[in-house]
C-alpha cells in the first residue's frame, strides 16, 4: 500500500502548512548508531511512496535522491552506540528525533511521528500516528531517507570490521553476525547494552 497525502492534506486545511514527518531506523540493531530523518514534502507532491522496509535497496535510493532533491526540508539525526548504552534506547530516540530536526533548515507547523508514543511532547505541536510509515506520505519519506543513511554508513563500516556482515545485515542479528561476535567478540561500533551475553 502507498503513503498518501490525506492526513497531510487534512492538517493544511486545519491550518498547517509546514508538515514534518519524522521517522527512525537502527532501533533493534546490535551496532551501529540510532538515525532519524523528518522531511517536509511540498503539497504537489505525486510521487508514490512506501515504508521503507516495503522497499528493494535499489528503489529506496532511487526515492531517496527525489526526496532530497524534491523535499522543503529534510534532515538528519543520529545517535552513536556509545550514548545509547549510557542513556538507553526511549532517550536515544528523543535525542534523534530533536537532532534530525535541529539540522532541518526550516522550521515547522507540526510533526508526525510514527508509532504510538510521543517522543518530542514538548518540543513542538506533534502527533503520533499508528504506522504513519505506511499510511502518512513524509513519514514515509522520513523512514526511506534514514535507512538509506545508515545502510551506507554500516556499509562503510564492513571495511574496517571484516566478517560481521555489516554491509548485508547493518548491525542486526543474523547468524552470521552472532557466530562472528562469538569468535571475534564486539567492535567498537557495537552497543555493549545490546551485547551483554558476549561480554
Amino acid at each position: 500500500m502507498n503513503a498518501s497525502l490525506r492526513t497531510e492534506n487534512a492538517l493544511r486545511k486545519d491550518g498547517y502548512h509546514l508538515i514534518c514527518g519524522i521517522d527512525e531506523v537502527g532501533r533493534g540493531s546490535l551496532a551501529g548508531p540510532l538515525v532519524a530523518a523528518c522531511v517536509i514534502l511540498p503539497s504537489n507532491w505525486r510521487i508514490k511512496l512506501k515504508d521503507s522496509k516495503q522497499l528493494s535497496a535499489s528503489k529506496r535510493l532511487e526515492l531517496d535522491a527525489k526526496i532530497k532533491s524534491k523535499a522543503l526540508a529534510f534532515g538528519i539525526g543520529l545517535v552513536g552506540n556509545r550514548e545509547i548504552d549510557e542513556k538507553g534506547l526511549t532517550e536515544s530516540v528523543r535525542l534523534a528525533y530533536e537532532r534530525a530536526l535541529e539540522n532541518m533548515p526550516s522550521g515547522f507547523s507540526i510533526a508526525i511521528i510514527d508509532g504510538n508514543y510521543d517522543y518530542i511532547n514538548d518540543y513542538q505541536c506533534s502527533r503520533v500516528i499508528v504506522k504513519a510509515d505506511t499510511k502518512v506520505a513524509c513519514v514515509a519519506a522520513a523512514s526511506i531517507i534514514a535507512k538509506v543513511w545508515r545502510d551506507e554508513f554500516m556499509r562503510e563500516q564492513s571495511n574496517y570490521f571484516i566478517g560481521y556482515g555489516f554491509e548485508s545485515n547493518v548491525g542486526y542479528a543474523t547468524k552470521q553476525h552472532l557466530e562472528k561476535i562469538e569468535i571475534e567478540g564486539i567492535t567498537p561500533i557495537h552497543r555493549k547494552s545490546f551485547c551483554r551475553r558476549f561480554l
